[in-house]
């Protein structure tokens, strides 16, 4: 059957690939899969979200099923409204981080987590076999507004966070909310925590006037530049979608996300010790905070609905991704925003130290990441080319190849969204990565042109 789910939803360019059929249809699909109740719907701010939202509202409404319309919050607001607010399920609209011609569909299960892939399987047999729920004209779904959810969602944050010993440091940050769907929630978190907030990029616009929404260094020399201006504490900038959260420290330096994954690790596990769960592209330095904290580290397959269903599935403390993303578990089981901010406040405060010097303290790795272009119909001979090439090596295949050295690993893992295959490698010193990550890309190139 052919795929429609990728990664993280459907995604592609709107009126073109993700068109109004498109939506309309997907939506008379996931109404059929949830079955008569309530479906909570939300959307990002991008420019073709009204015109999705309302064609997903029209497909859904058909099969029976209702709406509860969230209108633009973040995702992980709209996950909390399914998780606690007796939803059948719910519906984003959003494309995170791409450019602002894309948009997307991401479905939610009535625990508040992205679908398994068994049950986005049942929605694409729904979808392109055509058999939807037709309900008659008098058993109709219907729409409503439910705007209760970002104050409940912000007292859910304000619950799992030590919110005194925030507030007596009077933090100063600088945060960056991308024009997205964080412009509103997560300033009012970050007052409630006794902050002094500066706001770039305030203005909800789908068109990303402030830069593209990828928390990326290179987009974010504005946050830099005005941590620095302003004698700031803490920088923090969410994606479109606000479920993920970079950081700056004092100085204006980018932090990687390994580091803020890892250095939330390791302050997770002294509360409480347990297993963490990451993705096999995570740095080693998360494994190696996490076993001198005494925890247990568990590697997953890359995306961050397969991390949140390993969490719920070994009763993990915490996880996450080195994007950005961390899931915290007695919040709820996705990537958020508002909640890793929080947290990270809550490190600062509690250890008395500057965000640089908890980053001096981590274990120091470099990494390198690379692209081979690759049709998808070529990507898993190519990789079994790959395999048998490094066969003597310490493999794990767990997603795509990861080929461990000394203190080095190699990672070589086709795209689920791209044409690509990514190369990413890490060692203990730049030139060694950058040698590694370049040797592979070359040998992956020859394997991909013996193939094509």
């Amino acid at each position: 059957m052919t795929r429609l789910f990728g990664t993280n939803g459907v995604r592609g360019i709107a009126n073109s690939d993700m068109s109004i059929e498109l939506a309309t249809d997907l939506g008379r699909a996931i109404g059929t899969f949830f079955g008569k109740g309530e479906i909570a719907v939300a959307s990002d701010t991008r420019v073709s979200s009204d015109m999705l939202r309302n064609a997903v509202f029209a497909g859904v409404l058909s099969t029976g099923a209702s709406v509860g319309d969230l209108g633009v919050v973040p995702s992980p607001t709209l996950q909390f409204a399914v998780k606690h607010g007796g939803y059948n399920g719910g519906i984003i609209i959003t494309a995170s981080h791409n450019p602002p011609e894309f948009n997307g569909i991401k479905v939610i299960d009535p625990s508040g987590l992205e679908l398994a892939r068994e049950d986005e399987e049942q929605i694409e047999s729904h979808y392109f076999e055509k058999s939807f729920a037709v309900a008659d004209w008098k058993s109709l779904g219907g729409a409503r507004s439910d705007a209760q959810w970002g104050d409940r969602y912000v007292e859910g944050i304000l619950g799992n966070l030590d919110v005194e010993a925030i507030r007596e440091q009077r933090f100063k940050v600088v945060l960056d909310v991308a024009n997205g769907a964080g412009y509103e929630i997560s300033p009012i978190i970050l007052t409630k925590l006794g902050c002094e907030v500066t706001v770039l990029n305030g203005e909800p616009d789908g068109m990303f006037p402030g830069h593209p929404s990828e928390p990326t260094p290179e987009n974010l020399a504005g946050l830099s530049q005005a941590v620095k201006e302003s004698n700031a504490d803490l920088g923090i900038a969410h994606d479109g979608d606000a479920d993920r959260t970079v950081f700056f420290d004092e100085n204006g330096d980018f932090v990687q996300g390994d580091k803020s994954l890892a250095l939330t690790a390791g302050y997770m596990l002294k509360k409480r010790k347990g297993l963490v769960v990451t993705p096999v592209s995570s740095s080693s330095m998360v494994e190696d905070v996490v076993v001198e904290a005494g925890g247990e580290i568990l590697y997953s397959k890359v995306g961050a609905p397969i991390v949140a269903r390993t969490m719920l599935q070994r009763n993990a403390v915490f996880g996450g991704e080195e994007n950005g993303g961390m899931i915290f578990p007695e919040h709820q089981y996705c990537r958020d925003a508002a909640m890793s901010a929080g947290k990270v406040l809550e490190i600062l405060a509690l250890s008395g130290k500057k965000m640089s010097q908890l980053v001096m303290e981590l274990p120091v790795y470099f990494t390198t990441k690379m692209k081979v272009s690759c049709p998808d119909d070529f990507k898993s001979k190519a990789l079994e080319e790959m395999a048998a090439l490094v066969s003597e090596g310490n493999v794990d295949r767990t997603d795509g190849l990861k080929i461990y050295g000394e203190s080095e690993w190699v990672l070589i893992r086709p795209s689920g969204t791209e044409q690509i295959i990514r190369v990413y490698s890490e060692a203990k010193s730049k030139e060694r990565a950058d040698s590694l990550a370049d040797e592979n890309s070359k040998i992956l190139q020859g394997v991909v042109d013996r193939l094509s």
